[in-house]
């Protein structure tokens, strides 16, 4: 049998490492891609590394989360920014240029190449043929000061595609199909490769949807081939120079398989509170709405805006539905002005907003109280949209539309009219007035640092024993969004730990800060349920929390961006023996670890919860080079002690 694509990605930026699954492997690194909410603290680490230029072949930091300017920290934050990209050698997306991963994806995608991203939502790129993995923003630092990415070796779920989308069924219908029947932790350990006759009828940016929300499937990335559509794509976008074909063998060999017949799909819906409560339109249909939000990196090519814009035209959106439209990048507006339909839109009761993120981090258009809010985003944790009890679903711009103009949940195929009908152009307008390409020298340049621009906490080493209460006990799933809340609030907080530290557990246990905060100087512990730190890759949510005391977490298993986040800031992630000891601990307990910076190499280790006299049986599966960051206090003092690789120093000479 042949080799599937992912596999000859793999080999060919192989840097060490078995490729046997689970066993940590280093990948070299191409490009990175950072964002305005993670990449703050990508700079600072940078500058804490001393680092004098990139050593990645490209290096992109957009600002698409953070673009509300209600006081200077934002604002602040951007300066810092261009600043740091003049000095590092980075390329600057300016505020209002776009969303991160469709604006990469146009401008600096290249079939073959690997990518990483301190955004999880950077496994997109894969819909290319790209390598494109989402990490912690420790992780990215370090790829850009020449260092490779590890990770654990990766299974592979081939995903054929046969026929062809019927009318009024879209991209997301494909991925709300996959999330309906693996669920959110359906894909840890596995790249997910598309294969099959239906990939040719699906455009470059349907591939986009798809790979986009892989990261809901908790997969490493996912991957398209790159053929005859991808080039389409790229000379489109005037880089056609950039293509190189790149597909699987033929009769490729994956660990699991999947097919799913397009023609067979209907429109589907993610209910609250996750992407994958998945279930068809047509169950639901008839639930008054209050919103409909169309964009975001998960929609986000022409299409998404154009079949919309051709659904309304002519008719008025109801009064009591505020009907968002979300443009996901300056090109994309300048593009849908030119066709006319920018014009459609507002003339039905659209709301346009500036080309960004938004909504969907809560960074405005927060839904109200009590109503339904239908958004073609990826995620819908609780909260997220900045209303507290929102009921956020999940579904296609064309089911988001019909519900829309029927005020209602309305399956598209229910409206009386015919599906519109898109081609993408062969030439669009492309923009790239807000991209600014470093200076070839940046030595003389200094970092602009607002007030609200705090350096990293020091962090002491590992401790050989632990001695503390357990402040936190939680279920399954629990995602990042509710370990540190996004929105408006908190992430303008972002470059500044001990300030953003005030709003950890927030959505769980408001009082959690309050009770850490009173023995800072003590070691805690929290114990949480299968599929720790789901979500987001905001390293926020390890940070902040080992800022106030948390040196181990005790957890059935872990989400993998956060668990490596975990460990780059010196939390000790450990896993339940038996699963079933999860229930026997109380908040409050008071556990004890001895001999841990031998312990923890060890395949297990026991802890004491001296409340109830019983001993838990843990694992903590971490690798040696794992084991060395954990005892040394997190990455950067490890880097601090040892420097980089042979290989950083390789590629920076």
């Amino acid at each position: 049998m042949g080799r599937p694509l992912t596999q000859k990605l793999i080999e060919s930026h192989l840097a060490g490492g078995e490729r046997k699954p689970g066993e940590e492997i280093a990948l070299t690194i191409d490009q990175t891609l950072t964002q305005d909410a993670t990449g703050t603290l990508v700079m600072l680490e940078l500058e804490a590394l001393e680092l004098d230029r990139v050593r990645t072949q490209l290096s992109a930091q957009y600002v698409d989360h953070n673009l509300i300017q209600s006081d200077f920290r934002n604002p602040d934050d951007h300066r810092f920014l261009l600043s740091a990209c003049r000095r590092f050698g980075v390329w600057y997306s300016r505020p209002g240029n776009g969303v991160s991963h469709p604006v990469h994806m146009e401008r600096f995608g290249v079939p073959g190449q690997t990518l990483l991203g301190s955004d999880s939502h950077t496994c997109a790129a894969g819909s290319l043929g790209m390598l494109a993995i989402g990490a912690g923003g420790m992780d990215v630092a370090m790829a850009m000061a020449g260092e490779p990415f590890r990770v654990g070796m990766p299974q592979v779920l081939g995903v054929e595609l046969r026929g062809e989308l019927p009318d009024w069924v879209s991209a997301k219908d494909v991925i709300l199909e996959m999330l309906r029947r693996r669920g959110v932790d359906g894909g840890k350990g596995f790249v997910i490769e598309y294969h099959g006759p239906g990939v040719a009828t699906l455009s470059a940016m349907d591939r986009h949807v798809i790979a986009n929300m892989g990261a809901e499937l908790g997969a490493t990335t996912s991957i398209f081939p790159s053929d005859e559509r991808t080039r389409e794509f790229l000379e489109q976008q005037e880089r056609g120079a950039a293509y190189r074909e790149l597909a699987a063998d033929p009769d490729p060999d994956f660990d699991e398989y999947e097919r799913i017949r397009l023609d067979e799909l209907e429109p589907l819906i993610a209910l609250p509170t996750s992407p994958g409560n998945v279930v068809p339109v047509r169950e639901v249909a008839g639930r008054p709405i209050g919103q409909a939000y169309v964009g975001s990196s998960a929609n986000p090519g022409l299409r998404d805006f154009a079949v919309p814009a051709m659904m309304v035209e002519g008719r008025t959106i109801p009064a009591d539905v505020s009907f968002d439209v979300n443009p996901t990048s300056r090109q994309v507006l300048a593009n849908l002005d030119r066709m006319g339909h920018i014009e459609t839109l507002v003339a039905a009761g659209a709301r346009i907003h500036q080309a960004g993120c938004n909504g969907c981090i809560g960074m405005g258009q927060a839904p109200a109280t009590d109503t339904i809010s239908l958004r073609t985003v990826p995620r819908n944790f609780p909260g997220r949209s900045g209303t507290r009890e929102d009921a956020v679903h999940l579904c296609s711009p064309e089911t988001a539309t019909a519900s829309a103009l029927r005020g209602e949940i309305t399956d598209p195929r229910d409206l009386d009219t015919d599906c519109p009908v898109f081609e993408e152009p062969d030439r669009v307008i492309v923009e790239t007035s807000l991209l600014e390409e470093p200076p070839e020298d940046g030595s003389d340049v200094e970092l602009v640092k607002g007030p609200g621009i705090e350096p990293l906490p020091p962090f002491d080493r590992l401790p050989d024993r632990i001695e503390g209460p357990v402040q936190l006990t939680m279920g399954d799933d629990v995602s990042t969004d509710e370990i540190m809340p996004a929105g408006t609030r908190v992430l303008p907080l972002r470059s500044d730990i001990p300030e953003i530290s005030g709003y950890t557990f927030e959505a769980i246990d408001p009082e959690y800060v309050d009770r850490v905060s009173e023995e800072m100087e003590k070691s805690h512990l929290v114990v949480a349920g299968d599929n720790y730190g789901q979500g987001s890759s905001r390293e926020h949510a390890a940070l902040a929390p080992r800022y106030l005391g948390l040196r181990v977490v005790i957890a059935k298993s872990f989400a993998r961006i956060h668990r490596q986040n975990l460990i780059n800031y010196g939390i000790l992630p450990l896993t339940f023996v038996d699963p079933d000891d999860h229930d026997r601990i109380e908040r409050g307990d008071e556990i004890e670890l001895a001999d841990l910076r031998r312990a923890i190499e060890a395949d297990t280790l026991t802890a004491h919860d001296r409340t109830q006299d019983i001993d838990l049986e843990l694992r903590s599966d971490l690798c040696g080079r794992e084991c060395a960051i954990v005892r040394a206090g997190g990455l950067i003092n490890h880097v601090r002690e040892h420097g980089l690789s042979e290989q950083a120093s390789e590629r920076s000479a």
